[in-house]
């Protein structure tokens, strides 16, 4: 009896990748996505994303079911798929997300990098740094990052506000909703950008929702840049009425030389990295290879992607 074929599209970065999923399915056979033994075989596709050319010629007529590798699929041409299921490794990454979004919050009140010393300082002991506990933070999204997120800043002693598209009801005691944008700003020390990237949540912060935002605020987004109108943020960093911009994200990325974000003062800008972990990549192909198994079982897929919405 033949394996079951998986077809598999790697885009630029999938040669490592592929080799994983052989080694950790043997039962199956991992074949290039577009090939003849993927069009006449394959039910399932794998893929890491690419572009709409490269992934609409991999989507042959007998796959049923098409796997994103990664946390989102905002990257993905949702309108070329027909009645295909669509999952993806949502949460995967939201440990190590989370961390980083704690450390931002961190280094903003404590004054990190900049209370780092490489001369002698004109006085020892002397600081005003500020702190987590009794801070107010506002998260837009309350996915699995944005839970991640809740759930640290709970340790912290923090009050917890939150918005989600699915409404105002929350499994996370100790975390009050927010029935808008603009009131989560406006009672929020730091803003912590944690939805997904749909066309409702382009440019959710702009120069309209800034006008609520809380005096002082610091803003991070570990979501994407879609969600930040750019120039808007920028003008509310020049007049004062965000204190920083922790940005993991932006757009377009890579951000090109010569861009503002890049020098301004108030924003510390890395390049799409808060998902990085010990156990990310792990986590990441752990959900497809279960999903793998759930599919030949006839069981319910974990991660299913709502086309229609976009996430």
């Amino acid at each position: 009896m033949s394996k079951p074929t998986i077809a598999f599209h790697g885009g630029p970065v999938g040669g490592m990748l592929l080799s994983v999923l052989e080694r950790a399915l043997p039962d199956f056979q991992i074949v290039e996505a577009g090939t003849p033994d993927a069009i006449a075989h394959a039910e399932i596709l794998a893929t890491l994303g690419d572009t709409r050319e490269a992934l609409s010629a991999a989507l042959s007529e007998n796959i049923r079911w098409v796997h994103v590798i990664g946390a989102g699929v905002d990257a993905f041409p949702l309108d070329i798929l027909d009645d295909q299921i669509m999952t993806c490794s949502r949460g995967s990454s939201a440990p190590a997300i989370a961390e980083f979004a704690l450390a931002a919050m961190l280094a903003f009140e404590k004054q990190i990098p900049e209370r780092w010393l490489d001369k002698p300082p004109e006085q020892w002991n002397l600081a005003q740094l500020g702190g987590l506990e009794g801070k107010s933070i506002g998260i837009l999204g309350l996915g699995a990052i944005g839970s991640a997120i809740a759930q640290r800043a709970l340790a912290f002693d923090m009050n917890i506000h939150a918005l989600r598209r699915s409404g105002s009801q929350t499994l996370l005691d100790g975390v009050s909703m927010a029935p808008d944008v603009e009131s989560l700003l406006a009672v929020s020390d730091h803003v912590v950008i944690a939805a997904a990237a749909t066309p409702a949540t382009y440019h959710l912060i702009n120069d309209e929702t800034l006008r609520s935002i809380k005096p002082g605020a610091h803003l991070v987004n570990v979501a994407r840049g879609s969600l930040v109108d750019q120039a808007a943020l920028l003008r509310a960093l020049d007049d004062g009425r965000i204190a920083r911009a922790s940005l993991d994200v932006c757009d377009p990325e890579p951000l090109p030389a010569g861009d503002p974000l890049y020098t301004h003062e108030k924003v510390r800008l890395t390049p799409h990295i808060s998902w990085s972990s010990p156990t990310t990549m792990q986590r990441t192909i752990g959900m497809f290879l279960e999903n793998v198994e759930r599919y030949r079982d006839g069981d319910e897929l974990i991660g299913v992607v709502d086309v229609a919405e976009g996430y």
